[in-house]
């Protein structure tokens, strides 16, 4: 590289955030960061903001402006709080930002990004699903490119290419199956919030290691997959492999499937996607296959995990339907992780929310907001019911 690259990192507290920030510290002569965005954590921020040399530090909770500026006292670093801070820091002109807000909130942003131009590396997969052609028609216009960071999505990126399209007969995405992948039906009705959040592969945030343990992870990740490589829903298979070590696979019209391996580790699809085209050195573990000794699969069992099959379903309705998808989700995920309800309530909320909100187009942002609290209202009345 003859001159360093510039990078904004959204999200920069979470897990996602934390490693990308372990990234650029090794490699700091690559990259300069422009910016670097938060949730509430005005502590964890400064010191990342600190650590990276940022320009800019931003916590999206206003309550927090006050400690994150006296944290950034004498530093130079620019405090800033708030939805339009936010947002202003993802209009920095940058080469690459990694979007890696949890949620629906890191939709404006990863737009904010791309209409700036700037390539994103997205790790919020609730963008895709909820405005998926809104972000993908905004990167076209402004002629930038979205890599997937998800280590499905990004395997399957490193797998497959426009030029063999033709030849591609669909893909499949691998999940570990969660904590509760060898739990009957039975079982699954008096698992708690501790259990769930019990990954035993990933270490990851409460809300998706919840996801995880539901497969409605999985059923987003194949919306996902949908939109980033213009594929039909039936062109997009889920196996479960416990040992997450094929992450993707491209299945090929003359019998070829390729495949990418490694160890289940979020550095490596960030490095893959902060060097794009180049691949970064890392400090993830290495695959030892003799180590791991035996790869196993198996189908999804749609009668123990019916979120998959809900999230197809949204997907092929279309429209507002991943949108209610993921706000019911949401809802339904945290008042489990509340004890309100019971793990297998979860999906039944999923359902009777997007059976009680009728389908409808997604034109601009605000369908996107406007169904999404429509369907946040709808689930927290459903949750009474429970």
């Amino acid at each position: 590289m003859t001159s360093p690259q510039t990078v904004t990192l959204l999200g920069a507290t979470g897990s996602i955030g934390q490693t990308a920030t372990a990234l650029l510290l090794q490699h700091r002569a690559r990259f300069q960061v422009a910016a670097v965005v938060g949730s509430k954590n005005a502590q964890r921020l400064a010191q990342h903001a600190i650590e990276l040399n940022a320009k800019v530090a931003v916590v999206a909770d206003e309550a927090a402006y006050t400690e994150l500026k006296d944290c950034l006292s004498g530093t130079g670093i620019k405090a800033g709080a708030g939805e339009a801070a936010v947002l202003q820091a993802a209009s920095i002109p940058a080469d690459i930002i990694v979007s890696a807000i949890v949620g629906a909130a890191g939709l404006k942003p990863t737009l904010k990004a791309l209409e700036q131009g700037t390539r994103v590396a997205l790790a919020n997969k609730e963008s895709l699903v909820c405005a998926g052609n809104l972000l993908l028609e905004t990167a076209r216009k402004h002629g930038t490119e979205i890599l997937p960071v998800d280590s499905e999505h990004n395997a399957i990126f490193q797998i497959f290419t426009e030029p063999q399209r033709a030849a591609l007969e669909y893909i499949t995405l691998t999940a570990s199956g969660g904590p509760f992948r060898e739990y009957t039906l039975e079982a699954l009705h008096t698992v708690t919030p501790e259990q769930a959040t019990n990954h035993p592969i990933w270490a990851m945030g409460q809300k998706i290691s919840v996801d995880s343990a539901t497969l409605m992870n999985k059923g987003l990740e194949v919306i996902e997959a949908c939109y980033l490589f213009a594929l039909h829903e039936d062109k997009v298979h889920v196996l479960v492999h416990p040992q997450s070590v094929i992450h993707g696979l491209a299945h090929y019209a003359d019998g070829s499937v390729l495949a990418q391996l490694g160890m289940p580790d979020m550095t490596i699809p960030l490095s893959y996607a902060l060097g794009y085209p180049e691949r970064l050195a890392n400090t993830a573990k290495r695959l030892d296959l003799s180590a791991v000794g035996q790869l196993n699969f198996r189908q999804v069992d749609d009668g123990l995990f019916p979120c998959l099959s809900l999230a197809r379903q949204a997907y092929r309705t279309g429209g507002i339907a991943p949108i209610v998808l993921n706000a019911a989700n949401e809802i339904a995920v945290q008042a489990f992780l509340d004890k309100k309800i019971a793990f297998l309530s979860i999906a039944k909320i999923i359902a009777v929310t997007l059976e009680t909100i009728p389908p409808c187009g997604v034109y601009s942002v605000e369908d996107v907001f406007q169904a999404d609290a429509a369907a946040r209202r709808v689930a927290t009345e459903k949750l009474k019911q429970e």
